[in-house]
């Protein structure tokens, strides 16, 4: 399903428990706060009202200021937006004499891993005379939704009541409501509540400044399962306070953030790793487990739901980027969810078949993902996990089930995202079974080892098979075969042949090779996945230097774009985001890539 992208351009931020992916540029109010629940295989979502993502009718949570008496909203002069470490959005804007900055940040890092989000302030009097304000935070409750791809409202009433220590709690009217949110201030403020089907409320606090005398103020918002664990993550981050959330998340962020020397593709890979870590994975609420997702953005048309190779070949590299144990977790928590059926189709967030489909390259994923875990991290023992274990097996099986019966080679239903091939046999299905193969020769036991096809005769029937005569009546290699006389040379978006040499098939060199991709560079993909295969083939800095020009859906991925990189369908694709972030950094650091 492909989604048009909104006509907010929406600041995003989260953590691995909360997303904030509607953060209007205009006004920087909060339309959507949501969380993964796993027992509902999806996200649940807050939001001011239904139409939140057209960023029209009344937000969650906005800011408030009124200056002597009167009403100044925020942003009516103006306002100004920067993204520090690529991630944490920032503002600051001016109210006649008033100036205020602002920071929202989804805590992240030692002692900031909490289920909330904290709106900081700071307001200076850069006037020459005293002014009386009132600052505070109101919103309203009108939208609550289950969403895996597409949205369902919950029909149980909305609730928003006081709390135990001047918070608001946000919650369902019914018993069983799954998610509760928790609102409160650093410091003392006056609470407000307005009841209806869609409850209002607000915090307020009276501050004068003088000339040149600036104060800073800030807000939690806190998520749990039910409203009392609402109220003691809010707690907790009261204790801490705003202060300290935001320097350990600056300090985690900055230690994460990956480096090539090159300053323009620093910047392009952070943003994307950054983007990726938080909505392409995420801890859910009710279980405090990691899953992995397509994304967690509203308005991609993926939604909740994952691909085994997405996992392991999109979001696992560019989450080892940047967090080697999380990268560990993540590799075991995606065998024991999904490696009962490697390749088989897309999942629920929580392993559960969403849509069969068997992927040659989803099998393979497997072997090829913990080869490159262990050669980044060297951590071979994570071998002897018994669920890596188990699936690695698995996907040996697979693939041998699916060989042909007299030649070395493999057939799939389906290209890894999910389309249907020309024909059953692919190159590049097939050049990744090989890699895996290899891998899983020396991988499993020697009894079973003995049992696994060579990786080299596959490699050599997939040349023999697949390199036909081109236009220029050159050799050139066909994208998929029946192996029986026909052949189809057009390249497969998510399988292109721009990848083989990564899988060791053949030197990037070679002229077979540089011959199949150069028709292809003439070409004008609408799939962004085909704009980052191009970054490994023979123009990579070309490609490099496109990324970094291109706006891409708010400067992260989306399947569909134009000529100049503008999102067209399916944005905020944060599993994207993450090859895009691999492919940059790959081309840079074992490429020679330059921008």
């Amino acid at each position: 399903m492909i989604l048009s992208p909104p006509s907010v351009p929406w600041q995003v931020t989260g953590n691995h428990w909360v997303t904030l992916p509607c953060i209007h540029p205009a006004d920087a109010s909060v339309h959507m706060l949501g969380v993964v629940h796993a027992q509902s295989r999806g996200a649940i979502e807050f939001a001011g009202n239904a139409g939140f993502l057209d960023g029209t009718g009344a937000p969650l949570a906005r800011i408030t200021v009124s200056v002597n008496g009167e009403a100044r909203p925020l942003g009516s002069e103006g306002i100004t937006w920067e993204r520090d470490l690529g991630w944490l959005p920032g503002f600051n804007c001016r109210l006649g004499d008033l100036a205020l900055r602002g920071t929202i940040v989804a805590p992240h890092g030692k002692n900031a891993d909490v289920s909330g989000a904290v709106i900081a302030l700071t307001l200076e009097n850069r006037g020459t005379v005293s002014l009386s304000l009132a600052i505070g935070l109101e919103g309203v409750l009108g939208h609550r939704q289950l969403r895996i791809r597409t949205p369902r409202e919950f029909t149980d009433g909305h609730s928003a009541s006081r709390g135990t220590a001047e918070s608001i709690v946000l919650e369902g009217k019914s018993a069983e409501s799954p998610v509760a949110m928790a609102i409160g201030g650093e410091g003392d403020f006056d609470v407000g509540l307005r009841d209806g089907a869609s409850p209002a409320w607000s915090l307020a606090r009276d501050v004068t400044l003088v000339p040149g005398e600036s104060h800073s103020l800030a807000f939690h918002m806190a998520v749990a399962p039910e409203r009392d664990g609402a109220e003691a993550v809010l707690g907790v981050m009261r204790r801490r306070g705003a202060d300290a959330l935001l320097a350990a998340t600056r300090k985690a962020l900055a230690q994460m953030e990956p480096v090539t020397g090159i300053a323009s593709a620093d910047r392009l890979i952070g943003r994307h790793v950054f983007f990726a870590y938080f909505c392409a994975v995420a801890r859910a609420i009710d279980d405090a487990h990691v899953y992995v997702m397509r994304s967690r953005v509203p308005w991609n048309g993926r939604g909740l739901t994952i691909r085994d190779w997405d996992a392991l070949m999109w979001v696992l590299p560019a989450v080892q980027l940047a967090d080697q144990s999380l990268a560990r977790e993540l590799l075991l928590r995606v065998c024991e969810l999904h490696g009962y059926a490697p390749g088989d189709g897309v999942h629920y967030l929580d392993g559960s078949m969403f849509e069969p489909g068997f992927s040659l390259e989803g099998a393979g994923a497997y072997p090829i993902a913990v080869d490159a875990y262990i050669v980044a991290s060297s951590d071979d023992k994570v071998v002897e996990e018994p669920l890596l274990a188990d699936s690695l097996y698995g996907s040996y099986e697979d693939i041998e089930a699916r060989r042909h019966p007299q030649l070395s080679l493999y057939a799939t239903e389906v290209n890894p995202d999910g389309t249907v091939p020309p024909f059953e046999y692919t190159m590049h299905g097939n050049a990744v079974a090989a890699l895996a193969l290899d891998i899983l020769k020396h991988t499993l036991d020697e009894k079973t080892s003995e049992k696994v096809q060579d990786s080299s005769v596959v490699r050599a029937a997939l040349m023999r098979h697949f390199t036909v005569q081109g236009a220029a009546g050159k050799s050139v290699l066909a994208a998929a075969a029946d192996l029986a006389g026909k052949t189809a040379l057009d390249d497969q978006p998510s399988g292109s042949m721009y990848w083989l040499p990564y899988y060791d098939l053949l030197p990037r060199d070679e002229s077979v090779y540089r011959r199949t991709v150069k028709p292809l560079q003439a070409q004008t993909p609408a799939e962004l996945v085909v704009r980052c295969a191009r970054m490994l083939g023979p123009s990579g800095s070309e490609s490099l230097d496109w990324f970094r020009r291109a706006p891409l859906d708010g400067g992260f991925a989306a399947e569909m774009v134009d000529d100049e990189g503008r999102a067209t369908g399916n944005g905020g694709d944060a599993a994207l985001s993450g090859l895009v972030a691999y492919a940059a950094w790959y081309a840079v650091h074992a490429l020679g890539a330059r921008i």
